[in-house]
């Protein structure tokens, strides 16, 4: 289980931006992005539709039957490159790397820098979700995620140590109208229900299968 802390901030009229800088790591230097799609600016009044529209399809989907909660979602990698792998989800495709300090070519973000930013826009989407379900007033929602890793597993140099994060932090910047209570009682709502927060805050099953081809 990796320890999540979360500090929320509100900020009443603006949200406040971390950089998002590697923590001590000789030679490595922030990745960079191949393509950065642009997404269509939404009112808040589109948002909130679309939200309820969502919620309300989703809702009767699973009073119809419940089976229909039950989602499996797919990614395939193939590695390209020195140490790259490229993915398709669905209709969309993206790469990750690692830069040269781990043998990789430093043209996309890191598998642990990927995990952090889907905790990241998870939290996003929760946020949005669970402060339209309850009346609670969210203009913009930033988030960072941190996360502390030891090498030495990941190189067999300590076989004692965790291979992935020890600890992970994130940081949620909310800007808007309401009561630091209420955003606490947002904050509570989005830790309960947020699927990649539970996949950082609990034990999940892998089941890996390795066939020969050719």
């Amino acid at each position: 289980m990796t320890p999540v802390d979360v500090v929320l901030r509100h900020t009443p009229t603006t949200f406040v931006t971390n950089p998002n800088v590697p923590r001590g790591v000789p030679n490595v230097t922030p990745m960079t992005l191949l393509d950065t799609p642009t997404l269509p600016t939404s009112t808040a009044a589109e948002r909130a539709d679309r939200l309820t529209a969502a919620g309300s399809a989703w809702g009767e989907r699973i009073a119809a039957d419940t089976s229909a909660a039950h989602l499996t979602y797919t990614v395939h990698g193939s590695g390209q490159g020195a140490v790259g792998t490229a993915l398709r989800a669905g209709r969309h495709e993206f790469f990750i790397d690692e830069p040269g300090a781990l043998a990789g070519d430093d043209v996309a973000a890191s598998p642990v820098e990927f995990a952090l930013g889907a905790l990241a826009a998870c939290q996003v989407v929760v946020y949005r979700l669970y402060a339209q379900a309850l009346g609670i007033q969210v203009d913009d929602v930033d988030v960072t995620a941190e996360g502390d890793l030891d090498a030495r597993r990941l190189f067999g140099i300590d076989e004692s140590v965790r291979a992935g994060f020890g600890a992970v932090r994130l940081n949620v910047s909310i800007a808007g109208p309401e009561s630091e209570e209420r955003y606490l009682q947002l904050r509570d709502a989005v830790d309960a229900h947020c699927p990649v927060l539970d996949l950082f805050s609990n034990e999940t099953p892998v089941i890996t299968t390795v066939s020969k081809r050719g």
